[in-house]
C-alpha cells in the first residue's frame, strides 16, 4: 500500500540547495520538513559532513543525517562548465536558490546574481557567508567558534573559575540558518505582490551580534564588555542554579 506524501505549507516550492556543512542545510531542512522539494547539490565527493562521525548510518554520519532529511541529492562539479549547464537547467523550475560559497565565486563562474536576476526574475537567491562581500572582513570565511569569540559569546560563557568557554552547540551556524529561512519566507511573501524575486544575504557575524542579547544592549549603554557570570544573569536576580529539596 502506497501512502501519499504528507503536504505542508511549503508544498509546491522547489529549492536548489548549494550549501554545505551546517547553516545552509539547517535552513533548507526547515523548508523540506514543511513540504518543499529541496534538491541538494553536492560536489562529486559529497558534502564533507557525511564523514563527520562516528556514529554512522550506511556510511553517512549522524551529523549529516541530522540536517539533511527530506531532501533529494545530486552530485555536480560546479567548477566545470557542464556542471553549471545542469544547474542552470534546474533553476528554470526553481523558486529558491541558496548557497554559501565564498562571495564572488558565482560571479567568477559567470552565474552571479546579476546573471541570475536577468535570467530568472522570480528566483529568490539567498547567500550565507561569514562577513558579507564588503567591509573590513568582506569575503573572509567564517566559522561558528570564531564568530562566538568575535561577538563576545565566549567572553560571556563560563565562570571566573572555568574561564571563557565556547557554547556547546554551534549556535551561530544554526541561528544563521534560521534567519536565512525567515528571509526566504519574507522574500517569497513579497514576490506574491511584485512577481519578482530578491537577493538576500545572511552572515554569521551579523547573526552572532544579533543574538547577543542582553549583552550587546548592555555594552552599547554602559560600554562595559560581557563578564563571566556562570549560571547567574547579568541583569537580574534571582537567576541561577540553586540546591533544592527533592524526594528520594
Amino acid at each position: 500500500m502506497n501512502t501519499p506524501a504528507a503536504t505542508g505549507a511549503m508544498t509546491g516550492l522547489r529549492v536548489i540547495d548549494l550549501t554545505r556543512v551546517l547553516g545552509g542545510p539547517y535552513c533548507t531542512q526547515i523548508l523540506a520538513d514543511h513540504g518543499a522539494d529541496v534538491i541538494k547539490v553536492e560536489p562529486p565527493a559529497g558534502d564533507e559532513v557525511r564523514d563527520w562521525g562516528p556514529p554512522f548510518h550506511e556510511e553517512d554520519a549522524a551529523y549529516f543525517v541530522g540536517i539533511n532529511r527530506n531532501k533529494r541529492s545530486i552530485g555536480l562539479d560546479l567548477a566545470s562548465e557542464g556542471g553549471r549547464v545542469v544547474l542552470m537547467k534546474m533553476l528554470e523550475t526553481a523558486d529558491v536558490l541558496i548557497e554559501n560559497f565564498k562571495p564572488g565565486t558565482l560571479d567568477k563562474w559567470g552565474i552571479g546574481n546579476d546573471v541570475l536576476r536577468a535570467k530568472f526574475p522570480r528566483l529568490v537567491h539567498c547567500r550565507i557567508s561569514g562577513f558579507g562581500a564588503d567591509g573590513p572582513r568582506g569575503g573572509n570565511p567564517g566559522y561558528d567558534a570564531i564568530i562566538q569569540a568575535m561577538t563576545g559569546m565566549i567572553a560571556a560563557t563560563g565562570s571566573p573559575e572555568s574561564g571563557p568557554m565556547r557554547i556547546g552547540v554551534p549556535l551561530v551556524d544554526i541561528t544563521t540558518g534560521l534567519y536565512a529561512a525567515i528571509g526566504i519566507l519574507m522574500a517569497l511573501s513579497e514576490r506574491q505582490r511584485s512577481g519578482l524575486g530578491q537577493f538576500l544575504e545572511t552572515t554569521l557575524y551579523e547573526t552572532g551580534l544579533a543574538i547577543m542579547h542582553p549583552h550587546t544592549a548592555n555594552y552599547f549603554m554602559h560600554g562595559k564588555p560581557p563578564q563571566l557570570t556562570g549560571n547567574e544573569h547579568p541583569n537580574l536576580v534571582p537567576y541561577a542554579i540553586f540546591p533544592t529539596k527533592t524526594d528520594n
